[in-house]
C-alpha cells in the first residue's frame, strides 16, 4: 500500500519504492492505493503519462462508508484530529482491510503507527 509520498516517489521513478512495486507484483501481492491518496499526491508539474502509468499498475481502493466508519474510530483510539489526519487515517483504515500481512510505504512512520494495527508493517520511504 502506498500512501501520498510512496505515490509520490513511484510517479517519480524513484529506483526502491520501483523495486518495491515490481517485488510485490512478482509475487502475487497487491499494490493498493486510495482514492483520497491520488487526490492528496496530485502535483501538475508530475508528467500526465507517468502518473497514469503509474495508477495503471495499482489497485485503486474506492473509499467505502466502511472505510470511513473505521477511520473515525482510530482516530478517536489515538486521540487525532480529523482535520489534520483524516486521509491518513482512512489510509490505515484502507491497508487495515487489506489481506494480510500488509506493508505501508509511509513517510509520516510516527503517525501511521498510531492508526495502524501491528498487520500493517509501516515502510519508511
Amino acid at each position: 500500500m502506498l500512501d501520498c509520498q510512496g505515490l509520490s516517489l513511484a510517479v517519480d521513478d524513484d529506483p526502491l519504492v520501483m523495486a518495491r512495486l515490481e517485488h510485490a507484483q512478482t509475487h502475487g501481492a497487491r499494490a493498493v492505493v486510495s482514492t483520497l491518496t491520488l487526490i492528496e499526491a496530485m502535483n501538475p508539474q508530475r508528467s500526465r503519462p507517468r502518473w497514469d502509468f503509474v495508477i495503471s499498475r495499482l489497485n485503486v481502493e474506492e473509499v467505502t462508508h466502511h472505510h470511513t466508519q473505521h477511520a473515525v474510530s482510530l482516530l478517536r483510539a489515538a486521540g487525532l484530529h480529523g482535520h489534520k489526519y483524516a486521509i491518513d487515517a482512512v489510509v490505515a483504515a484502507t491497508a487495515m482491510a487489506q489481506p494480510g500481512p500488509v506493508r505501508l510505504l509511509t513517510s509520516d512512520v510516527d503517525d501511521m503507527a498510531k492508526l495502524c494495527d501491528q498487520r500493517v508493517l509501516l515502510v519508511a520511504v
